[in-house]
């Protein structure tokens, strides 16, 4: 996850005062909405940068925008809205859910694999990262057939690459030296 440290720090304050009003989830729903806002098109990433808006219209403009967000989500939006730091919102929702994740010990974990795993190879390579790790595992599953085979595994800041691909390039420098 690619966070500034000063999102990172409005995210933890967040998620502390979302623990301290009970309401992780309904907070945690507005910060996967605003990622999805951002996804979806550029245009909201140009409007929260825009040096040419005014603060008290970025506020209203996001009163409309996310509508039915709970209180505390929009109290929020309006303090770092009016303490210039709008831009940091998405790198702010973004390590929200991140922090979520590991506070409810949630682990994301991908795996690219040249083609779909099967059942009993996906079991056995969780099974092995599962004595490493305390938690549920987050799985998200892509082929890339690039690859030609074997797999990539992805936690944290850890790889594992157990690819047909990375042994070839390997191979080849070691014949070019």
């Amino acid at each position: 996850m690619k966070s500034t440290k000063s999102a990172i720090r409005y995210a933890k304050a967040l998620l502390e005062l979302s623990i301290e009003n009970s309401n992780l989830e309904e907070v945690s729903s507005d910060m996967k909405r605003i990622v999805d806002s951002s996804n979806e098109t550029n245009d909201f990433k140009v409007f929260l940068n825009s040096p040419v808006i005014k603060t008290d219209k970025k506020i209203e403009i996001m009163k409309v925008l996310f509508i039915g967000f709970e209180k505390l989500s929009m109290s929020f939006i309006e303090l770092i809205t009016k303490n210039k730091r709008e831009y940091l919102l998405i790198e702010i929702a973004e390590a929200y859910i991140y922090l979520l994740k590991k506070h409810q010990n949630i682990v994301p974990v991908s795996i690219r694999s040249a083609r779909k795993l099967e059942k009993g190879t996906l079991d056995e390579i969780l099974n092995k990262m599962k004595s490493q790790v305390e938690g549920d595992f987050e799985l998200s599953e892509e082929v890339d057939e690039s690859l030609i085979g074997g797999f990539i595994v992805r936690m944290d800041d850890k790889q594992i690459d157990a690819s047909v691909l990375t042994q070839l390039n390997r191979m080849k420098q070691e014949l070019a030296n």
